[in-house]
């Protein structure tokens, strides 16, 4: 270990004739080096601090008013109004100190306490503006005089540069619902789900809730909106994630690809090199507080960048009733697992981070490690898949407490357009592994393949796939536009060869390891996983039709399930609620009645609807699903609410048949969008190769599926579709191969003139021997 190694230089020997003391000119060095990045990386924190303390008004602003008001003394004119006379008057200590010195002091402290409240009054004034949600209910391209005004008013009082956290304190806080509104919007929701006699009992257990126990159990999350910075969060965070006692791996994790088309090199040591430092490189400025702003709606609203807080030296602990997130600070190493044995790398030398080469090295050394694993060591991590109690406490507090968790796989993954189940190998290599080489527990695992190819795997209760997303793509423009390799695929850059060797970590195998292996295999099997790379048109030809991408693409979803299954089914697609204090989610519910009868209107043999009917019923199922998209994100949405109301329910001893009822529906198509472009780094116009291919997660339901997709630039949209083999209703590739016939049957609607061909050429492969297509 490094500490060991540092040891080594400093000795000393008592002899007779006094103390031999030897000391190593190199480790002092690294010592002194490594104070000063320590006492540099506090000072920097501190300014920061002070910078997003006072924002949106800057420290250069107090010497303004201080200036100000020491000037007043001289002009004799008094814009306090008295009250510098009054703090002069009433100064401790006034015999020992003069008459002009005590109106110097005065002056100040008014000017401070002046300073401090015009920067609440812009702090409270920006909060006021960002409550403001009108604008999101606009139609596309079509800004009214007041939102343009409105927009104005935000960037004025946003200040210059702000920093990662800058806005926070004055992102407003999430609204509690009225319980009729969500109770309507909630039985409009599933109305095109039931029939007459389910629908008016829903209704009758609606009516009885709402006329009962509402009141009580609203009270109660009124009182926590006020007093918690958001009253859903921590809430979702425990009772859905960390008191969850199913397997976290498939259930719950989720994963992120790499770029689709280009592998900057195929050396894995330093594809894992250039990676580590540039998320190295990320935590430094996230420690620091230096990213921009995540700015998402106009250009200008800001999104709460609380979950960023937690992405490395973050670990789920597990408990007997629920988990804990331990966050740490300022660790210095990384665990990297490969071929079943575990090794600490040091990520710092004198007080700096390790180079790539430097790093290439490191990792190269344990590739070429031919140490077999200790007894059990090989499937030990499978215990963070499902139980995690019994291994040696040293080494596991190494894993816990490291930056993150890197697996160097010996297998090779990756997109080849050669062969057809190529993304869903990477899928599945991406979120399960073998169930054993990768730490689920940790806030995210680096998985690097031989083919230089790389992903991640990301434990999902710290926070949500943006989160992660803005990380990655951060890492894969430094990676390939600033690091760059050698012409042999190198890291560039010197190596320094005396560095200490990764060590290995030391173990106590139970024989539980065996157990949960096995049980994690059988769950990991029956992951059915397609990908799906949509290239006839993209977001540019939907955009054209005048309709949202995500409408256009959640009503091919509902028209792909219903040619799939024969029925509708509840639907989950998951939207940000970050325009808020720490917020996280919502859900949409995009099973709508008018989604339904587009559908229908779509299916129709007889064609009882023209064309025009049939575009018009997109149409409006188009906005109904946009207002409910937006209506989530401004805080109006229908799940978060039920299921708040839910908890606080249990914590009175409240029985509510109608939240049972609402809190145990399926939902048997689960959706997500991952996001892309949210850092800007990389002209995809330009650049058109580097793309990524987002990621997706496991299925839900035991009989659904679970859809992630990804908008990619203006002619590419990628699907990532799971399923479960055991369900001998759903087949992943068929439902991709749905997917595809749907958007391109939808897209038909908007050109009459359009050649049949297009809507035939795609045929649904059939199910042969009543065996799924793998």
């Amino acid at each position: 270990m490094a500490e060991a190694h540092q040891a080594v230089g400093f000795q000393f020997t008592v002899r007779p004739d006094g103390v031999d003391l030897k000391l190593s000119q190199d480790v002092i060095k690294n010592i002194y080096l490594s104070g000063v990045t320590a006492w540099k990386k506090k000072a920097i924190q501190f300014k920061n601090g002070v910078l997003a303390g006072v924002y949106p008004a800057s420290p250069f602003s107090w010497l303004i008013v201080v200036i100000a008001m020491m000037s007043s003394l001289y002009t004799h004119v008094d814009p306090s109004l008295g009250m510098m006379d009054a703090i002069k008057e009433n100064l401790p200590y006034r015999s020992c100190v003069s008459v002009q010195t005590r109106a110097v002091l005065s002056a100040i402290l008014f000017a401070t306490g002046l300073w401090l409240f015009l920067i609440y009054l812009l702090r409270y004034t920006l909060k006021a503006l960002l409550s403001y949600h009108g604008w999101i209910f606009e139609s596309h391209g079509k800004m009214t005089t007041s939102t343009k005004m409105w927009l104005s008013l935000v960037k004025m009082f946003s200040g210059r540069r702000p920093l990662l956290y800058s806005f926070q304190a004055s992102l407003p806080r999430l609204p509690v619902p009225s319980v009729d509104d969500t109770i309507q919007r909630y039985l409009e929701s599933v109305r095109p789900l039931l029939d007459t006699k389910q629908y008016n009992h829903m209704e009758i257990l609606a009516n009885e809730f709402k006329d009962s126990k509402a009141a009580q159990l609203q009270r109660y999350l009124v009182l926590k909106s006020w007093w918690a910075t958001n009253y859903v969060s921590d809430w979702w965070e425990e009772y859905i994630y960390l008191r969850g006692r199913a397997p976290i791996m498939v259930n719950s994790n989720f994963y992120i690809m790499d770029l689709l088309y280009v592998t900057p090199t195929h050396r894995q040591a330093a594809r894992a090199g250039n990676v580590v430092h540039a998320m190295l490189q990320y935590r430094r400025k996230l420690e620091r507080g230096e990213h921009a702003p995540v700015l998402r709606a106009l250009g200008t609203v800001p999104m709460c960048s609380t979950q960023m807080e937690r992405m490395f030296n973050t670990t789920r602990i597990p408990g007997i009733e629920t988990d804990i997130v331990q966050h740490l600070t300022d660790r210095k190493h990384l665990v990297v697992y490969h071929k079943g044995r575990f090794f600490q790398v040091w990520l710092y030398t004198g007080g700096r981070h390790l180079l790539p080469s430097e790093l290439e090295m490191q990792f190269q050394r344990i590739l070429n490690d031919t140490s077999e694993p200790q007894q059990g060591e090989l499937k030990l991590a499978a215990l963070t898949a499902g139980s995690s109690q019994g291994v040696n406490k040293v080494s596991l507090d190494a894993i816990e407490s490291a930056a993150f968790f890197l697996a160097l796989d010996d297998e090779p993954q990756g997109f080849d357009p050669a062969k057809t189940n190529s993304l869903d190998g990477y899928a599945k290599s991406l979120l399960h592994g073998k169930c054993y080489d990768r730490w689920f527990d940790k806030s995210f695992t680096l998985i690097s393949y031989p083919n230089g190819k790389m992903g991640v795997n990301a434990e999902h209760s710290w926070a949500d796939a943006p989160i992660v997303g803005h990380m990655w793509e951060y890492v894969l423009a430094t990676d390939c536009f600033h690091l760059g390799y050698t012409e042999e695929g190198h890291c560039k850059g010197d190596v320094n060869k005396g560095l200490p060797h990764p060590s290995r970590l030391q173990w106590q195998i139970p024989k539980e390891v065996w157990r949960s292996s096995k049980a994690m295999l059988r769950i990991a099997d029956d992951v059915d996983f397609h990908g799906c790379l949509f290239t006839e048109f993209g977001k540019g030809l939907i955009k054209k039709c005048r309709t949202s991408p995500d409408a256009f693409i959640q009503l091919a979803l509902q028209l792909a399930q219903f040619r799939d299954q024969s029925v509708f089914c509840l639907t989950y697609e998951s939207s940000m609620t970050r325009m808020f204090r720490d917020g996280r989610t919502e859900t949409v519910r995009s099973c709508t009645a008018e989604a339904v009868a587009f559908v229908r209107a779509m299916e129709d043999k007889e064609r009882t609807l023209t064309h025009i009917h049939t575009l018009a019923l997109f149409r409006k199922a188009s906005e109904k699903h946009q207002n409910m998209y937006r209506l989530a994100m401004t805080g109006s949405g229908i799940d978060r609410h039920l299921f708040c109301l839910y908890i606080v329910s249990k914590y009175l001893g409240v029985d509510s048949p109608f939240l049972k009822k609402v809190l145990s529906e399926p939902w048997k198509l689960s959706t997500s969008q991952t996001p892309q472009q949210q850092l800007n780094l990389v002209d995809i116009n330009k650049f058109p190769k580097y793309v990524g291919a987002g990621g997706g997660f496991g299925p839900v339901a035991d009989d659904g599926y679970g859809v992630s997709y990804i908008i990619v630039g203006e002619n590419l949209i990628t699907f990532h579709i799971s399923s479960k083999f055991s369900c001998p209703d759903t087949d992943s590739y068929r439902f991709g191969q749905h997917i595809r016939k749907a958007m391109i049957d939808i897209q038909a609607l908007f050109k009459p003139e359009n050649d049949k061909k297009t809507a035939e050429h795609v045929k649904i492969v059939p199910v042969e021997n009543g065996k799924k297509h793998i």
